[in-house]
């Protein structure tokens, strides 16, 4: 944050400034890319919630949150995000596996007539990448909470005669929205300032923030710095008032819960 204000004495730089924030926040580039990690993070959060949350409402009602199934979902949050992109790209590309497959069948004439997923400014292949991995994640954040939820108060408004489904949907999603909520600002936080996905795999324009600070950080004319700096420090700003508006979540629900203050 002192380097995004001007201030690097090893390139001679000595004057504090504003006048970084100024350009890059009148920068169109720097606009766009603010837009795209924005849709980026939040189209990505809000389809892992709802996969992820379905996907542990079947694994608790069926029975299976222990054992090799849940082993499996696990898997993709050990995968780092470097190979989940090279997963991508073998699968989703023109020359994927997918689009082979489907020119074998005769889907497609050619391969080419297989749908742009990737390097597109759609960043359809960016938030499937996101989705590989967020998917489990909030899946076994919210499962624990789930399970004992559904094995004391879903099993007793079901033996009051509540359906199954109107038990989830009135008694257990309610009361597992605290920790829906905290899984949401966690991976929207991490998608909003994560870097190597949208550089495998996002377009050359726009490009998202934390790929167009890279870019000013490796300009030729070291003096260009403060540039990269400020949009670092721009997103760590941005995150930083998610982790405070997460931390705000923790304390209202100990205080609703009649937790202690010294609890926290």
């Amino acid at each position: 944050m002192v380097q995004s204000f001007g201030y690097i004495p090893a390139f001679d730089m000595m004057d504090f400034t504003l006048r970084y924030y100024e350009e890059i926040l009148q920068k169109p580039v720097f606009i766009d890319s603010i837009r795209v990690s924005f849709v980026i993070a939040l189209v990505s959060s809000v389809l892992a919630i709802v996969l992820g949350v379905l996907l542990c409402a079947v694994l608790v009602y069926t029975g299976n949150v222990r054992g090799k199934v849940l082993q499996i979902i696990k898997l993709p949050i050990l995968i780092p995000h470097t190979i989940v992109a090279l997963f991508i790209i073998t699968i989703l590309s023109q020359n994927g596996l997918l689009a082979r497959i489907m020119y074998a069948l005769g889907l497609l004439d050619t391969q080419g007539d297989f749908p742009t997923l990737l390097f597109s400014t759609n960043n359809v292949g960016i938030i499937i990448a996101y989705l590989w991995k967020e998917i489990p994640f909030v899946a076994y954040f919210v499962l624990a909470l789930m399970a004992s939820i559904n094995t004391t108060l879903g099993e007793a408004a079901e033996n009051l005669g509540a359906s199954r489904l109107k038990t989830f949907f009135y008694i257990t999603l309610p009361l597992c929205m605290p920790a829906i909520k905290k899984a949401f600002l966690i991976i929207f936080a991490f998608s909003f300032g994560a870097y190597e996905i949208p550089f495998l795999l996002g377009p050359t324009l726009p490009k998202a923030l934390p790929v167009q600070a890279y870019v000013e950080y490796m300009h030729p004319d070291l003096r260009h710095r403060p540039y990269a700096m400020a949009m670092n420090s721009i997103m760590l700003l941005i995150t930083l008032a998610m982790a405070v508006f997460y931390y705000w979540m923790v304390r209202k629900n100990i205080f609703q819960t009649g937790g202690d203050k010294d609890d926290i």
